[in-house]
């Protein structure tokens, strides 16, 4: 195993429905009688190669339709899990979007009781959720949402967050949700400035008033932005290899992670969508140290930091911060041990 393989982790914007091992996705695939285009597990991964942001989206609500029983999303959910916990993945905040599956007559409550029961049966891993208010449904119906997902939310449920097709539907017509799920005591989040502009971070931030953003990866091109999310502290959830593959940046080295650095601004490294993408977080973590000569300690240092931008209690974080301190020194102790020994 390598180093980014072995050191502890936290992901805080991971989509259950994008991040379901391949496999387990072709076990589902089967069960509903297969699809015309996949033959064989090979054509399955080559159906995840995007031409753009909204070819992206066209396969994201493909994928959807083989998940039409709350069995199926127990099914994922416990797979995720255990894929997360293979991958030393210790705390996890995920994103589910329940309203999506209503055209298959499922209820949102019993579909986050099945990815709550999912997850339960992987007890070494802690995951919360946060439900996506799905923007392409409107403001109206997500409102809906929010009031059922407010009676189930003893069931792990901490935040809520709008993703979709940023493009096409902007934040505005959402600030009222939003107001409603902070009085209802729900974190918030919103994915922005990845198919937009820096305006639509803008947005998340003054007018939904938005904890953390998911991406915010055009806001380098506004200096005065970067320098407010830097005075607020407003935490980045970054995902550098989604936003190549979807085509937010045409080379990896034009990834701005070395501008967050410069102003400051907090923010977690994630995979986003890892089953869509085939990516993990440990290879974010490798091609960050390869493209940007960052160091092992940088790195660790990244992931220490993140922790704070997690939504957990600060007891909790102090203590898995310690527990990470405790086990990234004698990672990195063993490390240079090896190197004297093959010296």
């Amino acid at each position: 195993m390598t180093f980014y393989q072995k050191i502890p982790k936290i992901e805080l914007h991971l989509h259950l429905e994008g991040a379901i091992p391949l496999r387990s996705l072709w076990e589902l695939i089967q069960k509903y009688g297969g699809d015309p285009d996949i033959d064989s597990f090979r054509d399955l991964k080559k159906k995840f190669v995007y031409q753009d942001f909204d070819h992206f989206i066209e396969t994201w609500i493909w994928k959807n339709q083989f998940l039409r029983e709350y069995e199926d999303f127990k099914f994922i959910a416990e797979h995720v899990a255990r894929n997360l916990l293979y991958q030393n993945i210790r705390y996890a905040e995920v994103f589910a979007s329940p309203s999506s599956f209503q055209q298959y007559g499922l209820k949102t409550q019993d579909i986050i009781f099945a990815i709550h029961e999912g997850f339960m049966r992987v007890k070494e891993i802690k995951i919360r959720l946060i439900i996506d208010l799905v923007r392409n449904y409107g403001p109206e119906q997500e409102m809906k949402t929010l009031s059922e997902i407010n009676e189930v939310k003893q069931f792990d449920i901490i935040g809520i967050g709008i993703g979709g097709s940023e493009n096409l539907y902007p934040p505005e017509p959402f600030s009222r949700l939003y107001e409603k799920a902070r009085a209802l005591g729900f974190k918030t989040t919103a994915h922005a400035g990845e198919a937009a502009g820096p305006e639509s971070i803008r947005s998340a931030l003054f007018t939904l008033k938005a904890d953390r953003i998911g991406h915010a990866t055009r806001s380098a091109e506004d200096v005065r932005l970067l320098e407010y999310m830097s005075e607020n502290h407003i935490p980045l959830e970054l995902c550098p290899l989604s936003n190549l593959k979807t085509g937010v940046i045409t080379d990896y080295k034009d990834y701005p992670i070395r501008t967050f650095i410069d102003y400051g601004i907090p923010f977690s490294i994630n995979t986003d969508d890892p089953m869509m993408f085939g990516n993990s977080l440990a290879e974010e973590y490798e091609m960050l140290e390869r493209n940007f000569d960052f160091s092992k300690q940088d790195i660790a240092g990244f992931i220490l930091n993140s922790i704070q931008t997690t939504w957990l209690s600060e007891d909790e974080k102090s203590y898995l911060t310690k527990q990470f301190q405790d086990e990234i020194l004698l990672l990195i102790d063993n490390q240079k041990s090896d190197r004297h020994k093959e010296e």
